[in-house]
């Protein structure tokens, strides 16, 4: 029998005990549904895609259900790195040979019309989650530093560009304040913010548009026809239209999507606040970092001044035991000051993969469609996706088509053999990493 990914990990219907959970206001519970509903659309997960996509349905006037197995932005999208920025997973290089130069151009230029799109909702539904500015990409070799100032040179003069900038070693020991990193780029059109406030402030804007919410309700079945039909253990919700916007806690929902999105797991962990000085010594100016490895680590400082890092190795659906000792491992080895720090709040998360690490965008059926596989990349790009994919159940699908017309392969194995092919590539990732 295969492992609940929903509820591997997590108690049902409560947020985990991150530090994200612990500094928000969250919405009183909403029902489970119950009984025979009918909905416009029904859409299935309430993260960041699903919210989104709730939320600009309701405005255009569409009758909505959304549904979630736990609570409002329960998985990734409360638990992430909160690093916002555009462009792809991958770089427009290898987006270039991919699909070409024009359809790479079109789909960075949506890549920042989605930081637009989370800096706007921000501000319309005057949201509490702090937005600040600055992404900073750290290069761990020497052999990196080259290959990222030719790639911010090419985005300045191709792209038009002009946010990003090189940064040399000495600056960049300066602005991250570690030996550790010998250069990268500094984009000032990215930022940072406390990505489970984000959520839940979507999650009013949903209420207040007349979204009819449902939390602690897993879908059990998603049936064809027009109109298609979600089960849950307690309700049937006919719709016209059904997104499936559960990104990592899909599950066997769909097996077409699931053969091409893979959930893995991350882990964060935050200190004790430390002092002005200590804090801006290890980020000086309060940017995200995220660094060269294929195995990340990305860190930023919170509101009060806590180190918040994410990082480490572990495979398999079940979190390791003892979070905090796999992050302190990597969070030292970038900042040894830190090493006898307290840690007060672990946790993990499960995010969702691809092949090419290119969202999956698809049309299930003509009346289901799906959005997921954000690939550690999701926060402005699902909020994005939502949108599309409201635009695209308005019939107007250019946008999501462009995405679900970049082909995403079927992980090799099926979902049988593709957790252990992973755990084999990952492990030869970090060794080289290390190497």
């Amino acid at each position: 029998m295969a492992l609940d990914i929903l509820n591997a990990n997590d108690r049902q219907g409560e947020y985990p005990t991150s530090y994200y959970a612990a500094t928000s206001t969250h919405l009183p519970a909403m029902l489970a549904a119950a009984g025979a509903l009918r909905a416009d659309v029904c859409v299935v997960g309430a993260g960041y895609t699903g919210l989104s996509a709730a939320l600009h349905l309701a405005q255009a006037g569409f009758d909505v259900v959304l549904l979630d197995a736990h609570r409002v932005g329960f998985g990734a999208s409360g638990r992430n790195g909160g690093q916002v920025s555009g462009g792809q997973r991958i770089g427009q290089d290898d987006l270039e040979n991919m699909v070409g130069k024009d359809r790479a151009r079109a789909l960075w230029d949506l890549s920042q019309d989605s930081v637009s799109l989370v800096r706007s909702l921000i501000n319309n539904h005057d949201m509490d989650c702090g937005w600040t500015p600055g992404v900073i990409e750290a290069d761990h070799r020497v052999r990196d530093v080259s290959h990222t100032h030719a790639y911010v040179d090419k985005l300045n003069s191709e792209y038009g560009y002009d946010k990003v900038r090189a940064v040399h070693r000495d600056e960049m020991r300066d602005l991250v304040g570690s030996p550790a990193y010998h250069g990268g780029s500094l984009d000032m059109g990215g930022g940072h913010l406390h990505p489970l406030r984000y959520a839940l402030g979507l999650a009013r804007a949903c209420v207040d548009a007349g979204v009819r919410v449902f939390e602690n309700t897993k879908v059990l079945d998603v049936k064809q026809g027009d109109p298609a039909q979600v089960i849950t253990s307690g309700a049937v919700i006919s719709a016209n239209h059904v997104l499936l916007a559960c990104n990592g806690y899909l599950g066997e929902l769909n097996g077409g999507v699931a053969a091409r999105v893979m959930p893995i797991n991350n882990f964060i962990v935050a200190t004790q606040p430390l002092d002005e000085a200590t804090a801006r010594g290890l980020i000086r100016d309060n940017h995200a970092v995220a660094d060269s490895k294929f195995v990340i680590n990305y860190f930023r400082l919170s509101e009060d001044r806590r180190m918040l890092f994410g990082g480490g190795e572990s495979y398999g659906y079940k979190f390791p035991s003892d979070i905090a000792a796999l992050v302190r491992k990597p969070m030292t080895q970038i900042y040894p000051q830190l090493r006898d720090v307290k840690i007060d709040y672990a946790w993990g998360g499960t995010l969702g993969i691809t092949m090419n690490r290119m969202p999956h965008f698809a049309r299930v059926t003509g009346n289901i469609l799906s959005a997921s596989g954000y690939s550690g990349h999701g926060v402005a790009m699902a909020t994005l996706a939502g949108k599309l994919a409201a635009q695209a159940v308005q019939g107007q699908a250019e946008k999501f088509d462009l995405f679900a017309d970049v082909a995403t392969k079927r992980f090799p194995g099926g979902m049988t053999l593709r957790t252990p092919l992973l755990v084999a590539a990952m492990l030869w990732y970090a060794m080289r990493d290390r190497f």
